[in-house]
């Protein structure tokens, strides 16, 4: 066992070596979620760390391939490396797996957008994408982070949590307007996870983007927890006029195939 020194000193250790990371891992998502490729001034400026901090970071990630440099110079993406790393997780992933026939089938059912997304941190990524086959469709990708208040599959996931546990995630989040439609009070959104959690899905009207209407629903695991969900994006131009027979009924028979294919060891 190691003297109270020698814990005090792995202990301090531990705690620089997780900072450090954390400062990694909030520069790396910062160039992933970037519309157009960061420098390191936007880089400092958005995450409040020192410029030479940051060179630090990025000459880290360069040499690691984590991140390359842009075409336009002095900006920077998402590298081979990393792009590698994640497809081979999303080709390993039990969840996907799973899921690939029931959302194929949802998918042609319905003609429209299919999204198969997890919870990550106060978010929900999507982890599989199935194209609508009109012309006109969502622009959503494969990695793309949604909110889990203004999303049909974060409600969809909200609603399905314990009080308790629902209440620890919302709890000091930040409320941020996307549409005019955007739920950004605490009430008004714990009313809409009640009335979710009722009917057996989730509505994003509007919420999250402008003329894009969503339904979603939780993939419950054995214990009734949500492992996951699905979505299904419709332009609302094209929004039939029986939604709970054309979107609704498949969607939530899409999630009960994958909660049986999965079983509860899916990840």
């Amino acid at each position: 066992m190691p003297a109270p020194s020698e814990s005090a000193s792995l202990d301090a250790a531990k705690a620089t070596g997780t900072a450090a990371f954390s400062k990694f891992m909030a520069v790396l998502q910062l160039i992933a979620d970037a519309s157009e490729a960061p420098g390191v001034a936007e880089l400092a400026a958005l995450t409040g760390y020192p410029r030479p901090t940051v060179y630090r970071i990025v000459g880290a990630l360069l040499a690691e391939g984590l991140v390359v440099e842009a075409r336009r110079g002095a900006c920077f993406e998402l590298g081979p490396r990393l792009i590698s790393l994640a497809s081979r997780s999303w080709d390993r992933s039990d969840l996907r797996i799973a899921a690939a026939e029931a959302l194929q089938t949802l998918r042609d059912v319905t003609h429209e957008t299919v999204h198969l997304a997890v919870r990550s941190g106060s978010e929900m990524v999507y982890i599989e994408k199935l194209e609508s086959p009109h012309a006109v469709r969502m622009a959503s990708r494969i990695g793309t982070r949604v909110t889990l208040y203004s999303s049909s599959v974060g409600k969809a996931y909200l609603a399905a949590l314990a009080p308790a546990e629902r209440d620890t995630l919302l709890h000091g989040l930040s409320f941020e307007r996307f549409t005019p439609n955007t739920i950004v009070e605490r009430a008004a959104l714990d009313a809409e996870l009640d009335a979710t959690r009722a009917r057996g899905y989730a509505e994003d009207r509007e919420e999250n983007e402008a003329q894009i209407f969503c339904y979603g629903c939780a993939i419950l695991d054995s214990n009734g927890r949500p492992m996951a969900c699905v979505s299904i994006s419709i332009p609302l131009f094209r929004k039939c006029t029986t939604p709970l027979d054309t979107y609704v009924a498949p969607l939530r028979e899409a999630c009960r195939a994958i909660a049986q294919q999965a079983g509860p060891g899916a990840r």
